[in-house]
């Protein structure tokens, strides 16, 4: 696609004419931003276990800190993503890749439980600022292609620990988390840092229109109109009660092939051989990123309340999987990276949903507001702890597949018809239905 447009970023010259690929440039540097913190997540099970072991703080003790990061990054996402829609991507992606180093830092210092909490509040903060900012600047040079660019750009946070993984499993065992945590904190903030130097935002007219296939709101909707719809909080609660059992199995993965006896165990692949827990995490995280674009993609193409069905179902039968088969190692390499495969993709669907149902302006803090369901969700990952004392997954396992299911089903016959006549409404009004 040809086109010239005029963008501008904070801090930048006052306009930029782009090249026919520069949106893709934005894109590509978006997703590494997104990689480099993707361990601040992804990683984390990989420290639970040395932490523990060192400090004997206990298990739920140190999934607090999980959940707390989780809440802080995804709850201020709407405070970072108005700063982006009205100063631009540059200064807050800088911003958050500084607070995520530094979170690092102080984790790999911390001795006691509450320094371990505030180190978690400050990877959340960068993490927020990252991962808001990336994917709002996503859907607005995409709007033509807004599932394949939320999910390309989440892809990054999903499969970015994919490269690392083994790394930082080697060297927690070679030179211990706390050098782990440092060195990688380090090199991180690092790369977002220098990323964010080259992020700009479009400045209309763009020369894309939305995907024909999708039916879009011609109006723009600010944060307040839209949690004046009833439409927002359906897509809340369902985005809650995905999230909650994808974090739980991220969070738990661990734990749960350690219960299982079969963390340890090891795993020949290629000539190389690995234990079980440390080759599951790689095919997680490989799954989970590449599921992303390529639900969006479906989601361009059959809706977004189709694919939801689908992947929705899917997750919940995995899980049940998980559950009844998981004690084979086989089993366990099968389902708990069809569990990724089938949750991953919510963080591809849900903003390019709310970027069609509420408009592109200011897509970036409207999908942040969203996000903030993936932190409502956290909140489970330390009672699944609590209620799996003693290695009984079962009944959390269940819990979370039946959750998914539903969601599925509500997704298609729920939120569709509403979602559908709240845009033809807002479209004949031309304001916001609220």
């Amino acid at each position: 696609m040809n086109q010239s447009a005029a963008v501008a970023g904070a801090g930048g010259p006052a306009a930029i004419t782009q090249s026919p690929g520069f949106r893709w440039g934005q894109l590509v540097m978006g997703i590494v931003c997104m990689a480099m913190i993707a361990n601040l997540q992804y990683g984390w099970t990989l420290f639970v276990g040395p932490m523990d072991s060192k400090y004997h703080w206990g298990k739920a003790g140190i999934q607090f800190a999980f959940a707390i990061f989780v809440l802080v990054e995804t709850w201020l996402v709407p405070v970072e993503g108005y700063l982006v829609d009205h100063f631009g991507p540059r200064p807050v992606i800088a911003v958050g890749g500084i607070l995520a180093a530094l979170g690092w830092v102080i984790n790999s210092y911390a001795d006691t439980l509450p320094m371990l909490y505030a180190g978690a509040v400050i990877c959340g903060v960068g993490a927020g600022c990252v991962y808001g900012t990336c994917v709002g600047n996503a859907l607005k040079w995409f709007p033509d292609k807004r599932g394949l660019a939320a999910g390309l750009t989440a892809a990054g946070f999903g499969a970015g620990a994919a490269l690392t993984v083994i790394p930082i499993a080697n060297m927690i065992q070679s030179s211990g988390y706390e050098h782990t945590f440092f060195f990688f904190g380090i090199l991180q903030g690092a790369v977002i840092f220098v990323l964010a130097l080259f992020m700009v935002r479009p400045r209309p007219p763009l020369g894309v229109l939305p995907a024909p296939r999708i039916v879009t709101s011609k109006v723009d909707y600010n944060a307040g109109q839209m949690l004046r719809t009833p439409v927002f909080w359906v897509t809340y609660a369902l985005f809650v009660a995905v999230a909650a059992g994808g974090l739980i199995a991220t969070a738990q993965i661990g734990p749960i092939a350690k219960d299982f006896g079969l963390a340890k165990l090891p795993i020949s692949v290629f000539g190389a051989t690995l234990p079980l827990l440390t080759l599951t995490l790689a095919i997680d995280n490989l799954a989970n990123g590449f599921t992303r674009p390529l639900c969006g993609v479906i989601s361009d193409r059959i809706g977004r309340e189709n694919t939801m069905l689908i992947v929705f179902v899917g997750e919940g039968l995995a899980l049940l999987g998980l559950r009844s088969y998981g004690h084979d190692p086989v089993a366990f390499l099968i389902f708990a990276p069809l569990v990724f495969l089938f949750w991953g993709e919510i963080f591809s669907i849900f903003p390019a949903l709310a970027a069609d149902t509420f408009g592109a302006k200011n897509a970036t803090g409207n999908a942040g507001t969203l996000y903030t369901a993936k932190g409502t969700g956290s909140l489970l990952v330390p009672l699944a702890s609590v209620l799996s004392a003693g290695g009984h997954w079962s009944s959390v396992l269940v819990l979370s597949a039946g959750i998914a299911i539903v969601a599925g089903l509500a997704s298609k016959f729920i939120l569709a018809p509403m979602r559908k006549r709240l845009i033809d409404e807002t479209n004949a009004r031309g304001t916001p239905n609220a």
